[in-house]
């Protein structure tokens, strides 16, 4: 009976020292770029991958057991893109088809960077993941993504000669990019239907690809 007691005390001990159980923050990664952090890999050449040896192992992750792209339980994602003044955001679980995209909020078939990342952080982290993905093709890191940060854009002598000003697009795909971000984070749920407020989001990461 002695021992059952002083067992018992020994166990509300341990339990009272290990406290509460650790939040697992939603983990946020950020990416952003130009044509190629859109991505234009089509769905088809995934066979290809697996030509090689050195690839092959990945080609087993990107796809099911029906040999399909696979859908990822656990990883979600945000992404806003668009052709001139018309932008829109596609959202759902992380699958191929968040590449390149005519129509922001349908399928393009094509697959850019978040896929294989988001395959990986699925693997690494317990927590559910969410991307917050910005892209457009054919934008200057000098002028589009231009942060406050670096200055007024510079008119050059022909522009000033042409009455041109330059500087009031300067940087524009930069702001959509961070209010992009802001209001996604605003609400997470809105994406990722796993984050719990309680436990918290987590920005763990920032990728960004510029081919131009």
């Amino acid at each position: 009976m002695k021992r059952t007691i002083v067992a018992s005390v020994f166990v509300s001990i341990l339990s009272g020292l290990a406290g509460p159980a650790a939040a697992k923050p939603l983990k946020v990664f950020i990416l952003a770029g130009q044509s190629n952090m859109e991505g234009h890999a089509k769905v088809e050449t995934f066979d290809y991958i697996g030509d090689d040896p050195s690839t092959a192992p990945l080609l087993k992750q990107m796809r099911d057991a029906n040999g399909k792209p696979r859908v990822c339980d656990h990883v979600w994602i945000s992404y806003l893109t668009g052709f001139g003044d018309t932008n829109g955001e596609g959202t759902g679980k992380l699958t191929a088809g968040f590449g390149s995209r005519r129509n922001p909020a349908e399928d393009g078939g094509k697959i850019g960077p978040e896929f294989t990342f988001g395959l990986t952080m699925d693997a690494a982290f317990e927590e559910p993941v969410l991307l917050i993905k910005t892209a457009w093709g054919g934008k200057s890191l000098a002028y589009d993504f231009r942060p406050p940060s670096a200055g007024v854009f510079p008119r050059t002598p022909d522009d000033i000669a042409k009455n041109r000003n330059p500087e009031s697009g300067s940087g524009r795909y930069y702001r959509l990019m961070i209010e992009h971000v802001k209001r996604v984070l605003a609400d997470p749920r809105r994406v990722c239907p796993d984050y719990n407020p309680s436990d918290g989001y987590e920005l763990s990461g920032f990728i960004w690809l510029q081919g131009w």
